[in-house]
């Protein structure tokens, strides 16, 4: 049955809380996905469906970019500034609305309260960045000689779409929409199959914001979904954020179809520590680093590069990462298979000779749900799988070399290059590691340096296909074509080759 409205998620604690079955957003309708098969929508901390999705076909693509082909000049006709105060609306409303969104993340991704919040209040800020480029998007016009002027415009490409993961369900799509939108772009949402309730939740509050019914849409779904939206002639750009492994897929098989396109892929972050690191920093740091949201973020420490003696902090690091309490000060992975996958590789690593200081094995809180304690291995060798592929969980190897130089040898080693820190308190040694890593977003005493707005996200090597960053700036220009105009209305009195 197509239906507008959306009911209100309910929850206000941990306590399991169903909810209606995600459908397709599509002309300011909810529809159902016209695919074959539906799937369940787990809590992860309870292992119970919350409820079911349709998987969208090809036609349910079309569909959609119909509706934003319908729309799109009305939309595209409005100035930037009256685009942009749908933003306005719309970060307004997600303050409205910060207990809901906290609680539907939580639940359909397991996160601990805190961190869902944190999550929805970056959205909120990356919505900011969106109201404010009305004020910094405007083009540039320069006299290039007498009575010659050139200039340039940014200008929407048109009908661009968005695949997101499900580590953070609310916050990666609002890395995209608010550059697309305010640029004059209709968008449209592939959100992981996994987690399909936020984008839900986003579609009507940009409704309710004024946004014109088109677009924006959801289409709901796995690879079909997605190798429709890589297929459509119609769609101009599409960004990516998930593993390596499809975003090297999806990258090429959009790029082929003639898109702009920039995917953002996996990571293995190395946070180098030295003996004159500050013991407390960088214990409380490290273990927020590889604990928070289950270590299920591209940005999360993986590898601890362990510089000399720095077995003080080391110890310091397992003691108080033993005395998180899973279920209340960290989360559920995402999936039961997640969890066998991730326990999988800590059984490896012993097997291979890695010393288990701290074993998250069997480490479970509500019943049902998919559980792994914080984890920390150490003589983890190159040969040991732990050391160089993506666990995306709450996983620590430690990696011991002798001097900074191995160190640094041992970041750039890997076909990764997201995030890489170093532990110091010696601006010298700082100074080396950044210089010389090679990594896109890089930390000195900070285990997860996200770049703020306006600052762009994206990382170096395997971490990212394409030119430039997924936000910022970079995303604005990501979702424009920049168009230039020369123009002579005089006739000068001397000449030129202009004239």
């Amino acid at each position: 049955m197509t239906t507008t409205t959306l009911p209100k998620f309910g929850a206000t604690s941990y306590a399991f809380t169903s909810y209606s079955n995600a459908e397709n957003w599509i002309g300011g309708q909810w529809v159902e996905p016209t695919g074959e098969g539906k799937l369940d929508i787990l809590n992860p901390r309870h292992g119970k469906a919350i409820c079911t999705v349709g998987l969208s076909s090809a036609q349910d693509i079309d569909d959609a970019v119909r509706a934003a082909k319908e729309a799109l000049s009305g939309w595209q006709e409005l100035p930037i500034r009256e685009r942009g105060a749908v933003l306005y609306a719309l970060r307004e409303l997600m303050i409205r609305d910060l207990e809901e969104l906290t609680w539907l993340v939580s639940h359909e991704n397991g996160k601990l309260y805190g961190e869902a919040k944190a999550e929805v209040l970056k959205g909120i800020e990356c919505v900011e960045y969106g109201c404010a480029l009305p004020n910094i998007a405007a083009g540039t016009q320069l006299e290039v000689s007498r009575g010659v002027t050139c200039q340039v415009t940014h200008e929407p490409l048109g009908i661009v779409a968005g695949i997101t993961p499900f580590n953070f369900p609310c916050m990666v799509p609002l890395w995209m929409m608010p550059q697309a939108l305010v640029a004059g772009n209709a968008f449209i949402l592939k959100p992981s199959e996994v987690v399909p309730l936020s984008a839900l939740k986003l579609a009507a509050l940009l409704q309710e914001a004024g946004l014109p019914d088109g677009i924006f849409s959801v289409v709901q779904g796995g690879k079909g979904a997605v190798e429709a939206l890589c297929d459509h002639p119609d769609i101009r750009a599409l960004a990516f954020v998930g593993s390596t492994t499809v975003a090297r897929i999806v990258y090429g098989r959009a790029a082929q179809s003639g898109k702009s396109v920039v995917c953002l892929g996996g990571a293995k972050n190395h946070l180098i520590v030295v003996p004159d690191a500050d013991l407390e920093l960088t214990a409380q740091n490290v273990l927020a680093s590889f604990v928070g949201c289950a270590g299920q973020r591209c940005m999360a420490a993986s590898v601890l590069v362990a510089v000399g003696d720095v077995d003080p902090i080391i110890d310091e690091l397992v003691k108080q990462a033993g005395q998180v309490k899973t279920g209340e000060q960290l989360g559920p992975v995402i999936s039961d298979a997640a969890k066998k996958r991730i326990n999988a590789y800590i059984t490896q690593a012993g097997e291979l000779g890695a010393k288990v200081l701290l074993d998250g094995r069997g480490q479970d809180a509500d019943a049902g749900g998919s559980w792994v304690g914080p984890t920390i291995l150490d003589d983890v060798t190159a040969d040991i799988p732990a050391s160089c592929e993506e666990i995306f969980g709450p996983v620590l190897s430690i990696v011991r070399v002798k001097n900074l130089e191995e160190a640094i040898a041992l970041e750039n080693s890997s076909e990764y290059g997201n995030a890489s820190s170093v532990y110091t308190t010696n601006g010298e040694v700082a100074r080396k590691v950044i210089n010389q890593v090679s990594a896109g977003m890089c930390g000195v005493n900070i285990g997860v340096p996200v770049p703020r707005e306006p600052f762009g996200f994206g990382g170096w090597n395997h971490s990212k296909f394409g030119t430039g960053d997924i936000t910022g700036w970079d995303g604005f220009r990501f979702w424009t074509q920049p168009k230039k105009v020369t123009s002579k209305w005089a006739v000068q009195k001397d000449a030129n080759w202009m004239s």
